[in-house]
């Protein structure tokens, strides 16, 4: 695997795990929570999330892929971590990017993608359950783990 690739499986590890902590310990129904003015809901968000992703993918096999709507909160999240997974292995193969570049993934739809793992986390905030912040850079992001099963933070900014 190219050092670029490598870089983009370890860019959808740190998604799935920003995401997981985005949505770990979420209040009953936050995945409806809407604070108004159009804003998407957590659920929207997660499906958008796939959406975008799942362009990304169509780099790979060709097609496309029509976006997601909301059905079921777990097996849209479940779905979501199973796209990651899948490009994963897309990355971790020999098939080429068709059409794009490494750069204008990670520019174009990882980047989106990460954007709304964001949103995620100021939606917390926003519905009364802010998600503590942490450093980052000592957090135990492993680039084979795209999964929803996610570890706790090492470095919360501050202890309890």
């Amino acid at each position: 695997m190219s050092e670029k690739r490598k870089l983009l499986r370890h860019f959808l590890a740190a998604l799935a795990y920003r995401t997981q902590k985005a949505l770990r310990g979420m209040p009953d129904g936050f995945e409806q929570f809407s604070p108004g003015s159009g804003v998407r809901t957590p659920h929207q968000l997660i499906c958008h999330m796939m959406s975008v992703l799942g362009y990304a993918r169509t780099f790979f096999i060709g097609g496309t892929f029509p976006p997601p709507k909301p059905t079921d909160w777990k097996n849209d999240l479940n779905a979501f971590h199973e796209l990651l997974e899948d490009l994963g292995r897309y990355l971790d193969s020999d098939t080429p990017l068709k059409g794009t570049t490494e750069e204008r993934m990670l520019q174009g739809p990882f980047a989106d993608a990460m954007t709304h793992a964001g949103q995620l986390a100021m939606l917390r905030r926003f519905a009364g359950s802010p998600v503590r912040s942490e450093n980052f850079i000592k957090a135990d992001i492993r680039s084979n783990n795209l999964s929803a099963d996610q570890p706790n933070p090492i470095a919360p900014d501050f202890p309890e």
